[in-house]
């Protein structure tokens, strides 16, 4: 059965997850967000490539970041953005997200860039589409459910591309809550696609899904020891609002076992990068001391992020 985000030719026409998706694709929308990241940091800030394209943001979950680089980045490719309020949205009043998607469709949209707390909408969108005719629209997944997350997988992939050159030596540690993050599944799919020798996870036994091993990624409970001799640091926000119960004793015990502090990064490479998809949430997670330090590498991943998604829509769109 062909992958459901290429078409007969292989070329991608939705980016819904990393996950099957064939290590040349990956590294094809790597090297096309090269050229945007210097672009991103010039004084020229636009490009036609998308001129006469229509992108419609379709948030249906919160996020700042996220919906701004997708509208900044479509701007620089000089689309058309809409940004929907779908709270006070014909989904409130009872439409079903596909009636939703048909009408926009009918305003000649060009790129939907979905964010749904639903695990699949995205995927249900694509095939919508692909099914009725409509393959010329294009889905990109900004973050469904616990499910993936790809474009933020990218940028983190570029992230350690960009300053550690190549995956195939590499030790990369994600911590904290993984059982919650569709982040660290997008980025765990890169990492093991791309050649990466050792993947690691680390948290307690409640924040990591069962069977994790199973995506070929090693597992510690003690972040002294997987921290050891590591070339990257991700670290991950705990998510409480997506908790069901009491999975922590307090986040003051969580950051003494697993929050990222000075002395615990020693233990790592001593050119090792830190990581974070954002928000922080200091004296969690992460120590104010290393998140402003010098091996945090979290602003840069920020600004990849823009010049990742330029990457995503303008080849998703057949440029």
């Amino acid at each position: 059965m062909r992958n459901p985000q290429l078409n007969a030719n292989g070329e991608l026409t939705h980016l819904l997850t990393l996950e099957g998706l064939p290590s040349d694709v990956i590294r094809n929308i790597l090297d096309t967000a090269d050229p945007f990241v210097s672009i991103a940091e010039r004084e020229v800030k636009k490009v036609p490539l998308l001129r006469g394209k229509a992108v419609f943001n379709l948030f249906f979950e919160n996020s700042t970041r996220t919906r701004t680089t997708f509208e900044i980045a479509a701007k620089r490719l000089s689309a058309d953005v809409i940004n929907l309020n779908v709270g006070a949205s014909s989904t409130s009043k009872g439409e079903t997200l596909l009636d939703t998607v048909d009408n926009l469709v009918a305003m000649d949209a060009d790129i939907f860039v979905v964010r749904h707390a639903q695990s699949g909408a995205p995927h249900l969108i694509a095939q919508h589409l692909n099914t009725h005719g409509r393959s010329h629209v294009h889905v990109i997944n900004a973050g469904d459910g616990r499910h993936a997350h790809p474009t933020q997988g990218l940028l983190d992939l570029y992230t350690i591309r960009h300053y550690k050159r190549e995956f195939r030596d590499l030790k990369v540690a994600i911590v904290g809550d993984v059982l919650h993050s569709r982040v660290a599944r997008s980025l765990i799919h890169g990492l093991t696609t791309l050649g990466t020798p050792e993947v690691r996870v680390i948290g307690p036994m409640t924040l990591l899904p069962a069977k994790v091993e199973a995506m070929g990624v090693r597992v510690f409970h003690d972040m002294r020891e997987g921290l050891a001799g590591c070339d990257a640091v991700v670290m991950l926000r705990l998510q409480s609002e997506r908790m069901k119960g009491a999975l922590l004793p307090s986040a003051g015990e969580f950051f003494k076992h697993y929050g990222l502090t000075q002395k615990k990064l020693t233990l790592a490479k001593p050119d090792v990068i830190v990581m974070h998809p954002g928000p922080m949430n200091r004296g969690v997670e992460i120590d104010s001391a290393v998140a402003d330090g010098e091996r945090s590498v979290i602003l840069p991943q920020v600004t990849f992020g823009i010049a990742v998604r330029m990457a995503v829509m303008s080849i998703v769109a057949g440029n």
